[in-house]
């Protein structure tokens, strides 16, 4: 079979069948249908369409989810929903496309289940022998509370719109891209609006934001239930013990999980995890759990591998926890971010100038001219936290980094302190240490509530919380 003859979705090695394969393939299947409800957050996904809708009074909207990306040759990385289409539709699957007319009236153009009337279900890398099944279009409206439509529509639907009342969420769809003429700016104030509908957490998204929360709890046990004490592991085993959990109670990781051991804790984005723990060192662990609704956890621990801290590692890990402590006490609505950020600042540069490792006073340190204290926590106190592990990306900066809290935004407090091993400006003793704490809080009209509560966070609490685990034992997700 030529390339070009190809059907969509064929593969290179595929047979070329007999004619009375093809036939004999085609008879003799039932149908069967799912008996689907719609989804109690079906509601949720309708009233953010139409505040979006809203948002762009006169325009056509078009939201694609993307596209299956390709890791070699044929085969393909897990699909993962673009995160504005999840919130709008609560749809997973590949290349669907929203559409939302003026008035806020959405159709949701998705690939419905392989018919039996061609050689698709078994013979395209879409087909249900291959993936599974797919829901009918009438399932899908069902369940997700929305018009629904074929996907081969939908080129003859974007041919027809007009391209100055029409705005695009770009980058994610190729096909889309082409086919809707647009303007830089404006198709970029539909992402911005997105992300800023995103910054406010209904109580649903709140409690998925809790069960994704809890499943990580539960990981971090798992990880300091096989920890030991008194010999090298990779970490690329704590890695993946965590990696089952969230496999097992949620979609998967919320991003790549970050496990450093010893100097490995010093680099902020530690991901290849090829080391090995050692007695007498700390563990840096910084891992979330994306839940099954896309809703992520971001957390950070740091375990003494011996199971105590040294009186150096302590200092220098108490130091780290005052400072989350002041950015968690400033928070409550109306207070600006910039806020938080000093107050977790100031009390590292304290703590910093203390040690002796300050060139200069912590007030000029701080001053936004010098900020020298930043040799040594490199970034900020945190960032928004939801469907993105950095949420609400695209926010205007007035919105967010240089804005103030509102009630129902969630969001990461994370201070580090990260001593390189190169560092010739601090003793000897200090190389090789890094230590973040990171917690996901939620803004109440009371102040504050640390969602992840659940794992401790005082020096003393996590000395005999990893001894509880290790006495435990391991465990299996059950």
């Amino acid at each position: 079979m030529a390339e070009q003859d190809r059907k969509p979705g064929t593969e290179s090695h595929d047979p070329d069948f007999p004619e009375k394969f093809l036939e004999f393939m085609s008879t003799g299947w039932r149908d069967s249908d799912l008996d689907l409800a719609p989804v109690p957050q079906a509601p949720h996904y309708a009233k953010r369409r139409a505040a979006l809708a809203e948002a762009f009074p006169g325009a056509t909207l078009v939201i694609p989810t993307g596209t299956e990306r390709v890791r070699a040759n044929d085969t393909y990385y897990p699909f993962r929903p673009g995160t504005d289409f999840a919130y709008l539709t609560g749809d997973h699957a590949p290349e669907s496309v929203l559409i939302v007319r003026p008035g806020g009236e959405a159709t949701l153009y998705m690939r419905p289940r392989s018919p039996r009337d061609t050689d698709e279900f078994f013979r395209s890398r879409h087909g249900e022998l291959w993936v599974g099944r797919r829901q009918t279009l009438a399932e899908n409206a069902t369940e997700l509370g929305i018009e629904t439509a074929h996907l081969d529509a939908l080129g003859a639907v974007l041919d027809d719109l007009a391209p100055g009342r029409t705005r695009v969420l770009r980058g994610l769809d190729p096909t889309v891209d082409r086919a809707v003429r647009g303007k830089p700016e404006r198709d970029g104030e539909l992402a911005q609006t997105l992300s800023e509908l995103r910054l406010v957490k209904d109580e649903w998204e709140v409690a998925q934001l809790r069960d994704a929360i809890d499943a990580t709890v539960r990981g971090f046990e798992d990880v300091a239930r096989i920890l030991p004490d008194d010999r090298p592991v990779s970490e690329r085993l704590l890695d993946g013990v965590f990696g089952l959990r969230a496999r097992h109670d949620g979609n998967d990781v919320g991003y790549a999980p970050i496990v450093g051991a010893g100097r490995h804790a010093t680099i902020l984005h530690w991901t290849r995890n090829t080391g090995r723990t050692r007695p007498g060192d700390l563990l840096l662990m910084d891992m979330g759990v994306e839940n099954r609704a896309l809703y992520t956890a971001d957390v950070t621990r740091v375990l003494p591998v011996a199971g105590t801290f040294t009186p150096l590692q302590r200092r220098i890990y108490e130091l780290v926890y005052a400072s989350q402590q002041a950015g968690i006490d400033t928070i409550a609505p109306g207070v600006s971010y910039d806020t938080v950020h000093q107050a977790c600042m100031r009390v590292l540069a304290e703590g910093l100038y203390d040690l002796g490792l300050l060139p200069v006073g912590v007030d000029e340190a701080m001053d936004k001219e010098s900020t020298v204290y930043r040799r040594w926590t490199l970034h900020g106190f945190g960032h928004m936290l939801g469907m993105d592990v950095h949420d609400c990306a695209k926010a205007r900066k007035e919105r967010y980094r240089e804005g103030t809290l509102g009630e129902g935004y969630v969001l990461t407090v994370e201070p580090g302190l990260y001593f390189q091993p190169e560092d010739d400006l601090v003793p000897p003793e200090l190389h090789g240490i890094g230590v973040r704490i990171e917690d996901d809080v939620l803004v109440t009209a009371q102040g504050a509530e640390v969602l992840s509560a659940g794992l401790p966070r005082t020096a003393d609490d996590v000395e005999a919380w990893l001894a509880t685990q290790r006495a435990a034992g391991p465990r299996l997700p059950g």
